[in-house]
């Protein structure tokens, strides 16, 4: 049987020349700014180039260019390596803003003639603006090319063993080497609007539980870590509380940080700028003892063993499970459920 794995991603710009089209392919997005389409573009366009400057000058710190592609990459050779040769296994990467996109990966899958296509998202937990827009775009462009081959999308796994183990692990390390004294454990997760939340996105509530299970895995005391959130822009009140106010609060009570990215798995401007260097220069002037940045999960091989599960999951159908691992299967947002694995409609050809 040929398998096509899907894996989404945010995608980043491959040159300071393309930092202001990826702006507009993010801004445009409709699960980003929700306005309709005859305000949303012109919008998008004018934000694009009042922050193209600023992100060109982030990128420039890293070399004029995201990571994040060739970083999935690796990360679609070592799950290809994972599934073995039972079946014919071959990962794509799709990247949401940028390339490769939607419509050419569709025309790329569909070259392939797989028999099932698993879409797994590279984020870990679910919320409209990442893992649902990324299989909406799917779902479209997949119905427009005529490919109609049985898929499942796997919605999320904030709790799946293998990504848990592999934070554990990283984390482990860099805690190891921060001494005895007064420390805590900051899980920075990229940041979402509240009126997104208040509508019912699951996100917080599944970044509370990957963090949750980390550090019982590390088996951390509670008052040693926390769960805060990064990367606001924009006058909307965003949820909290942010990185940058649990960095002042180490200062304050003389608490080493080891700082933990929970929503990322590779590297990209969020964790290279925005935690490497700029949190780190505001824990400097806090006065916080001291810093360390754990690394994302990346191709470590606990990870990579998880999707590879999580892809084989998917193809035999289990989709009965939910997503948080307990009793209520709506990922503590009330009128969403959110089972594990998530049939496409008939037209694609979905065997649920």
């Amino acid at each position: 049987m040929r398998i096509a794995v899907v894996l989404f991603n945010l995608g980043g710009p491959d040159s300071p020349e393309a930092v202001r089209p990826f702006l507009t392919n993010l801004f445009s997005d409709p699960a980003i700014i929700g306005a309709p389409g005859f305000v949303r573009w012109p919008l998008a366009r004018f934000i694009a180039w009042r922050r193209a400057p600023v992100a060109r000058e982030i990128y420039a710190q890293i070399g004029g260019a995201s990571p994040i592609l060739g970083q999935t990459e690796s990360q679609a050779a070592a799950l290809e390596a994972a599934l073995g040769d039972d079946h014919v296994w071959r990962a794509f990467v799709c990247m949401r803003y940028w390339h490769p996109m939607t419509e050419a990966v569709v025309r790329d899958v569909r070259a392939f003639k797989p028999d099932r296509v698993v879409l797994l998202p590279l984020y870990p937990q679910l919320s409209t603006s990442t893992s649902e827009s990324s299989v909406k775009a799917w779902h479209e462009e997949a119905a427009r090319q005529g490919l109609k081959a049985p898929t499942r999308a796997v919605c999320c796994y904030p709790v799946e063993d293998g990504f848990v183990a592999a934070s554990a692990d990283l984390l482990r390390g860099e805690l190891a080497g921060m001494g005895d004294g007064k420390r805590r454990v900051l899980f920075s997760a990229h940041g979402l609007p509240e009126k997104i939340v208040q509508r019912g996105d699951p996100y917080p509530a599944q970044v509370e539980r990957t963090a949750l299970a980390i550090a019982a895995a590390l088996g951390l005391a509670r008052e040693d870590w926390a769960v805060c959130y990064q990367s606001r822009v924009g006058p909307l009140k965003w949820i909290g509380p942010s990185t940058e106010d649990e960095i002042r609060r180490a200062g304050r009570e003389g608490r080493g940080l080891a700082v933990y990215p929970l929503a990322f798995v590779s590297e990209h401007s969020e964790t290279l700028v925005e935690l490497d260097i700029e949190y780190r220069e505001l824990a400097e002037h806090a006065s916080v003892p001291i810093y360390r940045r754990v690394p994302t999960v990346g191709t470590h091989p606990l990870f990579i063993a998880g999707l590879a599960r999580l892809a084989r999951a998917a193809l035999a159908g289990e989709a009965a499970k939910p997503c948080n691992d307990g009793d209520v299967a709506d990922c503590g947002a009330p009128h969403r459920r959110c089972p594990r694995f998530v049939s496409l409609p008939a037209w694609q050809g979905a065997d649920a």
